[in-house]
C-alpha cells in the first residue's frame, strides 16, 4: 500500500512551527510496511484543501490529513470534506459528552464554538480523540482511506496508535518494511558509491539502498521488504557482513550511533581517558564527548588554545615552532596533542589546529587546511586534511575526523592485543 500525508496550516508553510507531524506519521507508516509516497502542506484555503484531499485520494490507498479541525472560523477542512464525500455535518452526541465532561472537569462553561467540534460528516467513521476535543474522521472508498486528525502532536499520535494504525494493519496484511543504517566516514560519497557498486548489485531484489550523507557520515540505509521480519534481518545481517569486508576501517556504527559514542565505548573497553586541545575546533569535539551520559568515565577534559599565546602559556608550545612553522602546522599539533596528554594524565589526547575560515588562509594554506594529531602512550601520530570553503562544515569535520583518527587507532591496538 502506499501513501499520501497532509498537512493544513498557514503555520507551516511560513515558517512559525515546524512540521514534525508528518516525519513521526511516515516512520509509523513505514514500520508496517506502508511506503510514505508524497508528503504535502498546504494553506487554510477552502478550495485549496478540497481540491488536494480530492487529487490525493484519487492517486494513494492511504491519505493522512492533520490540521484544520480547531474549532475557529479558519478550520475549515470539515466543510471541504462534507463536499468532497456528499455529506452533512451533524452532531457526534459520544463527542459532545467527552468535550463537556473536559469543560466541567477544567471548571469551565462549554461554549457554542467548542460545541461544533463534536460537529462530524454524517458518513465518516468518528475516531475518539482520548486527549483532545477533535475527534478524527475516517472515510472509506473500496480498498482506499483517508483519515482527518487535529494538528495537535499528542492528539494526533493518540489517534494513530488508538485507532489509524490498527485500521491499516487490517488492510496490508504481514507486509512489512525494515530499515538497518550503517554509519560511513573516511571515504567521499562518490567514492564510496564506486567502492561499493558491485556489492550494491548484487543485493536482493527486494532490497534497496540510499545514500544519506552529512558532515558526520554517509549514512548507508538498507530497506527490506517481505512478511518475515526475522528472515529479512537474518538476510540483512549478512549484506552487512559483505560490506564490511569491502570498506572494514569506514564502518564506525550503525543506527543512531554517533562517532563519539563508537569511540567513547572503545574507551571504556580499555578503561582508557582522553583529553582534547582544540584550536580551530572551537571545543566542538569535547561537546561530542559530552553529549553522551557518562562521559565523565573516559573524558577527563581539555584546553581550547584559540589564541597562539594560550598555545605557549597553557599548552608549552614552543613559540619558536610556531614562528618557523606557523599555528596551523604539523610541529604545533603534535606538540599540542602531546603535551595536553602529559598535562592532563591521561592515556590519549587529540590536538587541532586549522583554516576553519573564510578569513585567516594563504596561498600555502588555504580554507579548509586542518591538521590533527593523537598522541598514545607509545606515540604521537599526525594527518593533515583539506576539508572545504564553509566554516561551519570545517569546524565539524574536523572534530569528526579527530574522533575518527583516535578511532582507528584504538582498533589497531585492540587487534594488536588479540595476536
Amino acid at each position: 500500500m502506499n501513501a499520501a500525508i497532509l498537512t493544513i496550516g498557514e503555520e507551516i508553510l511560513i515558517g512559525q512551527i515546524v512540521d514534525t507531524n508528518s516525519a513521526w506519521i511516515a516512520t509509523e507508516l513505514n514500520n508496517i510496511g506502508v511506503s510514505v509516497r508524497r508528503i504535502v502542506s498546504i494553506s487554510d484555503s477552502y478550495e485549496e484543501i478540497k481540491n488536494t484531499i480530492s487529487k490525493l485520494f484519487n492517486e494513494f490507498d492511504i491519505v493522512l490529513i492533520t490540521g484544520g479541525l480547531g474549532p475557529t472560523n479558519d478550520d475549515v477542512t470539515k466543510h471541504a470534506l462534507c463536499e468532497l464525500f456528499n455529506a452533512e455535518l451533524i452532531v457526534h452526541k459520544p463527542t459532545l459528552d467527552h468535550i463537556a465532561g473536559i469543560f466541567a472537569r477544567r471548571g469551565l462553561l462549554l461554549t457554542e464554538l467548542n460545541a461544533k467540534q463534536a460537529e462530524v460528516p454524517n458518513n465518516c467513521k468518528v475516531l475518539f480523540n482520548p486527549n483532545g476535543t477533535a475527534p478524527a474522521m475516517l472515510f472509506e472508498n473500496g480498498k482506499s482511506i483517508m483519515v482527518s486528525m487535529p494538528g495537535v502532536p499528542y492528539e494526533m499520535k493518540a489517534i494513530m496508535k488508538l485507532h489509524v494504525i490498527p485500521e491499516i494493519k487490517g488492510k496490508n496484511g504481514t507486509r512489512v518494511v525494515y530499515h538497518k543504517n550503517i554509519q560511513t566516514f573516511g571515504l567521499p560519497e562518490s567514492f564510496l558509491a564506486e567502492k561499493i557498486s558491485e556489492w550494491e548489485r548484487n543485493l536482493p531484489e527486494n532490497t534497496s539502498l540510499a545514500y544519506l550523507p552529512s558532515p558526520n557520515s554517509i549514512r548507508l540505509r538498507l530497506s527490506t521488504i517481505g512478511s518475515d521480519t526475522s528472515l529479512i534481518k537474518n538476510n540483512t545481517q549478512l549484506q552487512i557482513e559483505k560490506l564490511k569486508s569491502i570498506i572494514p576501517n569506514n564502518i564506525f556504527g550503525f543506527d543512531d550511533d554517533t562517532m563519539a559514542r563508537t569511540v567513547a565505548r572503545l574507551l571504556l573497553e580499555k578503561n582508557a581517558k582522553l583529553a582534547v586541545a582544540e584550536s580551530c575546533t572551537g571545543g566542538t569535539i569535547a561537546q561530542l564527548l559530552t553529549e553522551n551520559s557518562g562521559s565523565s568515565e573516559y573524558f577527563v577534559g581539555g584546553i581550547v588554545a584559540y589564541s597562539n599565546e594560550l598555545k605557549v602559556e597553557q599548552l608549552r608550545v614552543s613559540n619558536n615552532d610556531i614562528e618557523k612553522f606557523g599555528a596551523v602546522s604539523q610541529q604545533v599539533v603534535e606538540a599540542m596533542a602531546a603535551n595536553a596528554r602529559d598535562i592532563f594524565k591521561t592515556h590519549y589526547a587529540i590536538a587541532t589546529s586549522g583554516i576553519a575560515g573564510p578569513t585567516g588562509a594563504t596561498k600555502e594554506k588555504p580554507v579548509g587546511t586542518v591538521w590533527i594529531a593523537v598522541a598514545t602512550p607509545q606515540n604521537v601520530v599526525s594527518e593533515l586534511h583539506t576539508f572545504g570553503g564553509d566554516r561551519e562544515r570545517n569546524i565539524l569535520r574536523s572534530a569528526v575526523a579527530a574522533l575518527n583518527m583516535l578511532r582507528l587507532i584504538l582498533l589497531e591496538e585492540k587487534m594488536a592485543e588479540k595476536t
